[in-house]
């Protein structure tokens, strides 16, 4: 068994058994009546790195707060080579954490920045973010800006193209039916182009779920 991923308990029995296909355990992350967004894994787990093997950082869940930018002190996207976040709000310890493995940092005006973040490789992201857009482009990244909203997040407007994604080897799995998103096309070629495929679920609609960590 390779290593536990960590998913929110409310992710759909498609992606669970995807990820277990491929020979990984599943973390399921418990939320709470409290809150829509409590069982997002990427408010407490940040992956060190584009790859499934790269190491994961744990948050302290008691230090996550229950509003914004307090709840989003470890939702940082980290490609292995960028550390891209807020940065007056990241948690010492997980900024700590990259500054020992070298990685460039990117400060970045969003703190949902996992969220709104779909990590392609360590050069490589997608997002509907402008603010992330700007800066990672800026640090010489190749980012792919796509249409905000058309994810799906109960008890909001709308949820985050990286929320509903997340890297399983050399595959991109997706909470929900990707070809409804008006940017599919360009989307899906981005990532082949990087040797990665793409995977989704027709079933539903695509759904914010706190990422695949």
């Amino acid at each position: 068994m390779k290593r536990d991923i960590f998913i929110s308990e409310n992710a759909s029995v498609w992606m669970k058994n995807k990820i277990i296909y491929r020979g990984y355990g599943v973390c399921a992350v418990s939320g709470g009546a409290d809150s829509f967004i409590a069982s997002h894994a990427d408010l407490y787990y940040c992956r060190l790195g584009a790859d499934t093997d790269a190491p994961v950082f744990e948050g302290i869940r008691e230090n996550v707060g229950s509003a914004y930018p307090e709840d989003c002190i470890y939702n940082a996207a980290c490609t292995g080579k960028y550390f891209i976040h807020r940065l007056d709000i990241t948690a010492p310890a997980l900024l700590s954490a990259a500054e020992e493995l070298g990685m460039r940092m990117i400060d970045v005006p969003q703190g949902y920045t996992k969220c709104s973040t779909l990590i392609v490789d360590e050069d490589s992201i997608v997002t509907s973010d402008r603010g992330i857009e700007k800066k990672c482009s800026a640090a010489g990244m190749d980012v792919l800006l796509v249409m905000p909203g058309h994810v799906e997040l109960e008890g909001f407007r709308y949820g985050f193209i990286g929320g509903a994604s997340g890297r399983i080897d050399d595959v991109i799995l997706f909470e929900g039916d990707l070809s409804r998103h008006p940017d599919f096309e360009k989307i899906e070629e981005f990532i082949r182009l990087k040797g990665l495929a793409c995977e989704y679920n027709k079933d539903m609609p695509l759904t914010d779920i706190g990422s695949i960590v």
